[in-house]
Order: structure tokens, then sequence, then C-alpha cells
């Protein structure tokens, strides 16, 4: 079975594990997303979705994102790179990411629908990473209660039952790929708390592209609540005016 720390590594590795990607995601219990739909992601930053009944919700490309550096001289502004298009950082000997690069310059996102859970979904770093409110230290996001071998919708994939740690820090806190009272705290100073959070969170990663393809909140008030992802197509040819 995996232990704990390779599918920490796993959640840190999509960047650097697919180039593109084709599936359908749904929300089960969700009642602000009712319908699933369908999607194709050509990294770094392509992206189209569709309604399941095939009606063309985006098709579009993310503009490049900007950074503003300072220094003796002076403001200026830098074009940030797309991690998925640089070599990946030193690897563990299972062919995963140990440590990713804090680089202000290197963006992990891909392109976004809606809200960012759905970056998140494609590369779960969030997952593996957290950091100490206080210090601001790197320390793990989760504690992991078992990690188990599964297929999900056929393909290999990683399980794990987690319980997010206080230093689990979503890569937004409106829409965690976890729901905590910490991160609820934090993001809505008080205001939006649920009566029950979940005991616990079922997760699961795709073995080879590390995409998050299952979240499940496990007791609390919204048992079930979370998402499945189901690929369909990893690295295929995709054409310009799939994205037009």
């Amino acid at each position: 079975m995996p232990a704990p720390d390779a599918f920490a590594a796993l959640a840190r590795s999509s960047p650097w594990r697919w180039s593109t990607l084709r599936f359908t995601v749904s929300w089960p219990q969700n009642p602000h997303r009712p319908e699933a739909v369908r999607a194709w992601v050509r990294r770094p930053d392509l992206l189209r979705v569709e309604s399941a009944g095939g009606e063309l919700l985006r098709a579009e490309r993310t503009r490049p994102q900007t950074v503003a550096g300072y220094g003796p001289r002076g403001g200026s502004v830098h074009v940030m790179t797309w991690a998925s298009q640089s070599p990946p950082p030193p690897l563990r000997p299972d062919g995963l990411v140990d440590v990713r690069p804090e680089n202000p310059l290197l963006s992990y996102d891909d392109p976004m629908h809606n809200s960012y859970d759905w970056v998140a979904m494609l590369d779960p770093a969030e997952l593996a990473d957290g950091r100490d409110q206080d210090t601001w230290d790197r320390a793990p996001a989760v504690a992991a209660r078992s990690v188990t071998e599964v297929r999900h919708a056929g393909r290999p994939a990683w399980e794990a039952v987690v319980v997010p740690t206080a230093t689990y820090e979503p890569r937004c806190g409106c829409c965690p790929l976890l729901r905590t009272r910490e991160v609820d705290r934090r993001e809505w100073d008080g205001d939006h708390l649920l009566d029950r959070y979940a005991d616990a969170y079922r997760v699961r990663l795709d073995v080879q592209t590390g995409v998050c393809v299952l979240t499940e909140e496990l007791g609390g008030e919204r048992p079930g609540f979370g998402h499945d992802l189901r690929i369909e197509a990893v690295d295929e040819p995709m054409a310009d005016r799939l994205f037009q």
C-alpha cells in the first residue's frame, strides 16, 4: 500500500505528469452545481467546457499572469512562466515531487472554470503541504488515516481517508477541496460556519496524472458532499479549434 508521504508527493506532482486532459466532473450533493460538465484542458493555458448535453460553456485561453517587482532602481513587471512547461524539481526515487520550488515567477495554475477548486482538483498540492499561520513554516496539510490502491473510472488511483490539519491551506479559502472550520473562520471572519463539519474526507488521486478525482465528506452535516472527476483521456492531441 502507498505510504502517506507518497500520497502527499503525488498530490504535488500534477504539473509535470500530463499535458492534456479530457474529463467529466460532477458535484454530488451540491445544490449550487446540479449538473456535470465535460472539459478539455491543454496545458498551460487552454480550456474548453461543455454541459452534459453538449452546450458550449467556455472556450478560451488564459492570459499570462504578471508580477510587479521592486528593486533599487524602481518597479518592474515580470511575466510569470508556467510550471507545467518547466523542468520538474528534484524527484524522489519513486518519480514523485519531494518539494515544489517556491518561485514568485512560476505559476502552477491551470485554466479555471467558475472557482478555484477547479484549479485545485487539477493540481491538488493543497492536500500535501500547508503552512503554520504563525511561523509560515511548511507542514503536512492533512493527516492520513489510511491509504489504499483503488480504481476510479477504470483507472488506478490512490485513496486516502484524511483529516485536515491546522496548517491546511487551500488554493482559495472560499472554495477549498476540504472545508474546515479553521479555513472558514480565516476566510469569513466567523460568518458562514457550518454547525457540524466533516469528521474526515475520502480523497482519491489518479496515479498517472496526480489529479484529485474524488473528494467526499464523511460524517458532519453534509455527508457525500464533494466532487467526482472521471478521466476520459490523457495526453491526447488537442487541436487549437477546440478552444475557439
